[in-house]
């Protein structure tokens, strides 16, 4: 749970006058709530006020800005597409787990994309390969990224399309089914899941298209900011996703899982732990108090008792949440999905957003190019 600080303790740790502390609240800097013992009285998130007082401290020189912002620091690139903001997924202003309720992956493209005229994903269903699976997903992408036109001096309409082209393609690869539907019931037509389970993927895909500067979006919109091609831009995304710390994570709650089920929960915690593991499908720094997209995902569909078991002994052990990739584990063992179908759900609910930012960043015109804070030996040539 957040810690709240009473109006002395928040001036205290900042140094600052009250009118200071106010105006931090009235920009949404500081969070504020009633004080639960008296109603006359406020309380100030402390993790706003740490993060502020980190900022504070470190001044404004570019140097330690720029190394902060690469690791969980201040965002490093301007973006209107998505953010975290109080434990919340915002997508473009709207609350991403009421959307999640109702809206396709399609309709969220719109939104995320800002588009009034949106192609449906279904637009390159004949000429993708019908075989499933990851490496065709590279296969296909790779091979558009190759067709596909630079992304340079175009308008965001033609991207979007390049975009719409790409997630369609990467949708097949993975095993959605032709057919003119939207993709989740495509995919799940492709897994043999019936309509409860399709409902769910549809959430999933919703869930998983956006989260900010993450380090897939990232390489998305260094690419972009090359002037590569939209598909190029989602096949660098695809390929930081790989990572065992990033779309990687939904196998490794898995194992976890089987762990459990195999040696008990408290066991299987104690051995991942032992070896200095971080718990695999717990905790996430963006969400200290639980992850709203596991929420959202486990509130109407009812995991397996081992599962529970599991979630409730991590809890006990090391205080943490489920984050979404538990909520994937446990939805791809309760439909018997396929056992990579973490990282497939990831990787096309996610495109939706690489495209976003892609276009976002190509019509920044701004290349990213960052420097290096050498470290190494000293030159001794001229």
């Amino acid at each position: 749970m957040s810690e709240w600080l009473t109006r002395e303790e928040a001036l205290a740790r900042l140094n600052v006058r009250p009118q200071t502390l106010y105006a931090y609240v009235s920009r949404g800097r500081i969070g504020m709530r009633p004080d639960g013992t008296d109603p006359r009285r406020s309380q100030y998130r402390a993790d706003d006020i740490a993060a502020l007082s980190t900022r504070r401290a470190r001044g404004r020189s570019p140097q330690a800005i720029a190394e902060s912002a690469i690791a969980w620091g201040e965002p490093a690139i301007t973006t209107a597409i998505s953010t975290v903001v109080h434990g919340r997924l915002v997508y473009r202003g709207k609350d991403a787990v009421a959307l999640a309720a109702t809206a396709t992956l399609e309709e969220t493209a719109s939104l995320l994309w800002a588009s009034d005229t949106f192609t449906s994903f279904a637009s390159l269903t004949a000429s993708a390969a019908r075989q499933g699976g990851t490496p065709t997903a590279f296969a296909r992408l790779s091979a558009l990224a190759a067709e596909d036109r630079p992304s340079l001096g175009r308008r965001p309409a033609m991207l979007q399309q390049d975009g719409a082209s790409a997630t369609s393609v990467l949708a097949t690869a993975i095993g959605a089914s032709p057919g003119a539907e939207p993709v989740h019931e495509r995919l799940a037509r492709g897994w043999s899941v019936d309509a409860a389970g399709a409902d769910l993927i549809r959430k999933a895909l919703v869930l998983l298209a956006d989260h900010e500067l993450n380090a897939s979006t990232f390489a998305a919109r260094v690419a972009a900011s090359t002037g590569a091609p939209i598909a190029a831009c989602l096949l660098a995304g695809l390929a930081t996703l790989t990572g065992p710390r990033h779309g990687g994570a939904g196998a490794a709650a898995i194992a976890l899982v089987e762990d459990a089920e195999r040696l008990g929960p408290d066991e299987a915690i104690a051995r991942w732990l032992a070896h200095d593991r971080p718990l695999p499908g717990f905790g996430h720094p963006l969400y200290p108090e639980g992850d709203p997209r596991a929420e959202a995902l486990l509130s109407d569909f009812r995991i397996k008792d081992g599962l529970l078991r599991l979630r409730d002994a991590a809890s006990a052990a090391t205080g943490m949440h489920p984050n979404v990739d538990f909520a994937l584990a446990a939805v791809t063992l309760g439909l018997r999905l396929p056992a990579d179908a973490p990282f497939r759900l990831f990787a096309l609910g996610r495109s939706v957003g690489w495209t976003a930012h892609a276009v976002e960043q190509v019509t920044s015109n701004r290349p990213i190019r960052p420097r290096a804070r050498y470290d190494g030996p000293a030159g001794t040539e001229r």
